[in-house]
């Protein structure tokens, strides 16, 4: 028996070494696992399903398309829209024929797709639906290398009459008539692929200027794809739903890459408002999310029970303090009182499983977390219900570098390096690493790679961090972000800003204080969690700005805020960075005002120097502070907002000394 499981482990590995690239996965599965669901997808409430041979097929019909229409081997294809299989089989479908994709942020607008399509080089676009053609006929006379768009929704598009517009069938159908004319020629083009050549262009979000194209090959993608299931066991049997955005790099490497190396089946939601019904009825084995779903999620759990009865809030509230206690260890399998684990397992039947189910998370064997750090409690909050949720830490630039190992899931670290990960950390806590995932180069920018790349192959992170005595790396902050106060305390603003997002009432916050007298901070409610509160309290209100500007709302958050320094005043290194003033923005963060990312990261020095004003309030004296701020509506017109914002002084821990305002 030892002398044939050695075997069968050994085969994959012997194998695994000419599959090199995302289209011999494709051939390789569709071979070996061929009757294997590969993709799903819901459509009109209907769940479709496409096995890895069905799949073959599709990619390669479409693939076969894009050569009729003059597509070539270095060529780029721009893929906007939601998750949808034909999107990710037109992924693959350019680089069967050696091109590159480049998928950009579907809720991009128009004038950001014009950069990545324009810098990109693009001349073919996958196109989702009417929305993102639309957009892309406002910009086409400015892409002048733009050829040809086809689209996969024609719901709108029937009087479309444009030469270079074509129906994703079409292109399928012209596909299988070039075959009959050429049947040895994609093979040949995928016969010539190479684990180093250029597998995708991914443009980071641009938190501080414009997004760089990040250039990875197939062996960045691959192999790191494979260390990370390798540790995690993961195998064809996993069920995984793709609903974060296909342009970014974790939609990549998990819902796109370990698909091929792995073989599980991926599920593509109806609609982003279905997403939490999909995955109920979905039940992922595997999932991934940045801190802010989790967020979410417990919010709207939160505010479902504050809704229930008095005995369902008290039985609620007792077994959760119970799994709090002990859901912990009891899923690290670390000792705990048989009367624990009997009560524990009467939580489980009774509020535990349940909720787990509502949630479509019964069946989840791994979730992890990244992007940003996720705060402690919400973290506890999860695996105390026995979800082995992890964190991980990855980049753009070398897909996953570190992974929580099982047993040594801590809430303040990223975990350990995968194999062949390299980490270090410089003079200046940054964390600087290499591996087989570091990145080609950023495309057209050589200065951009040689400020971040070095030489020998180490890459500068940006970030600031430290290991610990476990061997667990810890992230502090972005090394740039990371100052003191005037007073020489530490200043971490991530930090700060995650601790307040863990309250339910908070969706966003600025965290202000780099050589300044105090940490103070813009505030950004969240409008269910609070509109439920107000709700609840006989509280009226309008809008989201009269809202947002109520006492009794200014005093919710002054609470929270308040017991934010109280958990600070215990950090020695950040006592001293206590939160002093804050004030409740008029109006919510949005991408398209360019406040935020597409991946809803704070872009924290665009937002300061926007409203200079509001920030200087918070430094001075004065109570109250005036703003009118132009807005960008979903129709893409042009608006003001004006209001006057109240400045609430916070109450600082009495274990540390108050520091002086002036400078």
């Amino acid at each position: 028996m030892a002398v044939a499981e050695t075997e069968r482990k050994a085969r994959p590995a012997v194998r695994r070494t000419a599959l090199d690239t995302i289209p011999k996965l494709l051939l390789d599965n569709a071979a070996r696992r061929g009757r294997r669901p590969a993709m799903r997808e819901k459509d009109l409430g209907i769940w479709q399903s496409w096995s890895w041979a069905e799949a073959a097929r599709q990619v390669q019909d479409f693939a076969n398309g894009l050569a009729a229409l003059g597509f070539r081997r270095g060529d780029k294809l721009g893929i906007i829209g939601d998750n949808r299989p034909r999107l990710y089989w037109a992924i693959t479908a350019a680089q069967c024929l050696g091109g590159v994709p480049v998928p950009v942020y579907q809720d991009a607008v128009a004038a950001e797709m014009e950069f990545v399509l324009e810098h990109a080089e693009v001349r073919f676009v996958v196109a989702e639906d009417q929305e993102q053609v639309d957009k892309l006929l406002a910009v086409r006379e400015r892409l002048p290398r733009l050829e040809a768009i086809i689209y996969d929704d024609a719901r709108g598009l029937r009087h479309y009459a444009y030469p270079f517009l074509h129906a994703y069938e079409r292109v399928q159908q012209q596909g299988r008539d070039f075959a009959r004319l050429n049947p040895d020629f994609l093979h040949g083009e995928i016969a010539q692929g190479r684990g180093a050549d250029l597998a995708v262009i991914l443009y980071t979000s641009g938190t501080t200027g414009q997004p760089k194209g990040v250039m990875l090959t197939f062996d960045n993608v691959i192999i790191m794809a494979r260390r990370a299931a390798e540790r995690e066991g993961l195998d064809e049997t996993e069920e995984v739903l793709a609903y974060l955005p296909i342009a970014w790099a974790g939609d990549h490497i998990f819902s796109y890459a370990q698909s091929y190396c792995t073989g599980f089946c991926v599920s593509c939601p109806e609609s982003g408002a279905t997403v939490m019904a999909d995955l109920r009825e979905i039940g992922p084995t595997y999932f991934f999310a940045p801190p802010r779903i989790y967020e979410t999620i417990l919010t709207r759990v939160m505010i479902r029970m504050e809704d229930a009865g008095w005995a369902k809030r008290r039985m609620f509230h007792h077994f959760m303090a119970l799994a709090r206690r002990v859901g912990g260890p009891i899923l690290d399998r670390a000792p705990v009182s048989f009367w624990d684990r009997l009560l524990y397992a009467v939580g489980a039947a009774l509020i535990y499983g349940p909720l787990k189910n509502a949630l479509g998370f019964s069946r989840i064997r791994i979730a992890y977390t990244a992007g940003e750090a996720i705060g402690p409690d919400l973290f506890s909050f999860y695996r105390s219900l026995g979800i082995n949720i992890k964190q991980l830490y990855a980049m753009t630039e070398a897909s996953i570098l570190c992974v929580q190992p099982d047993g040594q899931v801590k809430p303040d670290t990223v975990g350990t390096p995968l194999a062949d990960v390299e980490i270090r950390i410089a003079e200046n806590s940054e964390v600087v690493y290499r591996s087989p995932g570091v990145f080609a180069g950023y495309y057209k920018s050589p200065q951009a790679t040689a400020e971040t790349k070095q030489p020998d192959g180490w890459v500068h992170s940006g970030d600031a961090g430290f290991f610990g005595d476990d061997g667990h790396l810890r992230i502090i902050d972005r090394a740039k972000d990371v100052g003191k106060l005037r007073n020489g305390t530490l200043f971490a603003p991530k930090f700060l800003e995650n601790k307040l997002k863990f309250f339910p009432y908070i969706k966003e916050a600025v965290a202000f204080g780099a050589d300044r007298p105090f940490a103070a901070c813009f505030i950004n409610i969240d409008a269910d969690a609070v509109g439920n509160w107000a709700e609840r309290n006989g509280v009226t209100y309008g809008s989201y700005l009269e809202l947002a500007g109520l006492d009794a709302v200014y005093d919710l958050v002054q609470e929270c805020v308040e017991t934010v320094n109280r958990d600070l005043a215990a950090e020695p290194h950040l006592a001293g960075s206590q939160i002093h003033r804050f004030l409740i923005l008029h109006k919510e963060l949005d991408a398209d005002d360019g406040e935020l990312t597409r991946t809803r990261k704070v872009r924290r020095r665009y937002i300061g120097e926007r409203y200079q004003s509001l920030v200087d309030a918070l430094y001075g004296e004065a109570r109250t502070a005036r703003i009118a701020s132009e807005v960008t509506f979903e129709d893409g017109r042009k608006g003001t907002i004006r209001a006057e914002l109240a400045i609430r002084d916070v109450k600082i821990a009495a274990s540390v000394a108050p520091l002086r305002r002036a400078g």
